[in-house]
């Protein structure tokens, strides 16, 4: 191979061969340490995990575990401890704030099919077939954590929806004038009360704090024309009131003059009835006196009836056979004037 022609031959070049030999002996370095050390990263990391599991609530809050997406448990304010994510999670949930829906707020969807643009969900008919303009607000808070997670979809919104349905019963069961002139605590309490019962029945964990109507007015197209009919209204009472006032002052007049001519004629009656029957029983006394003595008696009624008819005259009657001066009345019924 001395007279080979192939340049890479080795043997005619020495110091390319060496160079081939050193670049054959390069190896890389092995590291005794490398193991130690991922596992040490591993251990750390799980420890890192596993302490992940502490959580904490807070005095107003709830928390909700969840394991694999299913309910397990709910846990009261204070230090806890669960299985790390993806294991198990922690829905914290504040128990005693309190969250608002206003009703009657107009907002730019619910009249959208009408042209006019007049007509908003806080217009609701009364019993009485009149249109009252309704605010409502409503007070609101969560009193079963799991409930409200898991029961309902979108709680506010379920919670508006079943405020306007209950709202729109109460009113449409209600007249007009008492919830615009000031029976509104009536209304109040029963949309409260029927509100709890509905949102109780949908199993929704929501507790109703309050419910406050805020505006009850007719709509404003016809307020005009409802103020006229309260003024009619006004002037109707006053003229009522007025003639209460005049049969109150002519009535019981009217009611004292009868009694007292009731009065006289009973009176009169009683004086008439009373005198005939004196007159009646004297009479039968005088017939039974007559009837044991008839000359007695006729004796008698002749000088009780001279008695009484010569008692008003002022003459002096005399005994014309009486003579000298032995002159005496007969009957002396007067004194002399």
């Amino acid at each position: 191979m001395a007279n080979s022609n192939n340049p890479w031959d080795m043997d005619d070049m020495p110091e390319k061969k060496e160079k081939v030999v050193q670049f054959k002996k390069i190896t890389v370095p092995k590291n005794p340490q490398t193991p130690f050390s991922f596992g040490l990263i591993v251990l750390i990391v799980i420890v890192i995990w596993i302490l992940t599991g502490f959580y904490q609530v807070q005095t107003n809050e709830n928390g909700v575990v969840l394991r694999f997406g299913k309910y397990v448990d709910t846990t009261e304010p204070g230090l806890h401890y669960h299985l790390p994510y993806p294991i198990e999670t922690v829905y914290k949930v504040s128990m005693t704030q309190e969250r608002s829906i206003n009703l009657g707020v107009n907002d730019g969807n619910y009249n959208r099919n009408y042209r006019d643009n007049s007509f908003t969900e806080s217009h609701m008919l009364t019993g009485d077939e009149n249109i009252v303009d309704i605010n409502l607000t409503i007070v609101w808070r969560i009193k079963n954590a799991k409930d409200f997670l898991f029961n309902m979809r979108e709680p506010e919104a379920t919670v508006r929806v079943a405020a306007q349905s209950v709202l729109r019963e109460i009113v449409g069961q209600s007249q007009m004038m008492p919830i615009i002139s000031g029976d509104r605590g009536k209304v109040e309490d029963d949309t409260k009360a029927e509100l709890q019962r509905v949102l109780d029945d949908f199993g929704s964990g929501v507790e109703i704090v309050r419910v406050k109507l805020q505006k009850a007015d007719p709509p404003q197209q016809v307020v005009d024309a409802f103020n006229e009919v309260q003024r009619a209204k006004a002037d109707k009472e006053r003229f009522k009131n007025e003639a209460e006032a005049y049969r109150n002052e002519v009535v019981p007049n009217a009611k004292g003059k009868a009694s007292q001519i009731l009065q006289s004629a009973e009176a009169y009656k009683e004086a008439v009835v009373n005198k005939a029957t004196g007159e009646a029983d004297r009479f039968n006394s005088v017939y039974k006196a007559y009837q044991k003595g008839p000359d007695v008696t006729i004796r008698r009624l002749y000088i009780e009836t001279m008695e009484d008819v010569l008692q008003k005259s002022d003459k002096v009657i005399i005994d014309p056979s009486s003579k000298g001066s032995n002159l005496l009345p007969v009957l002396p019924l007067n004194p002399i004037k």
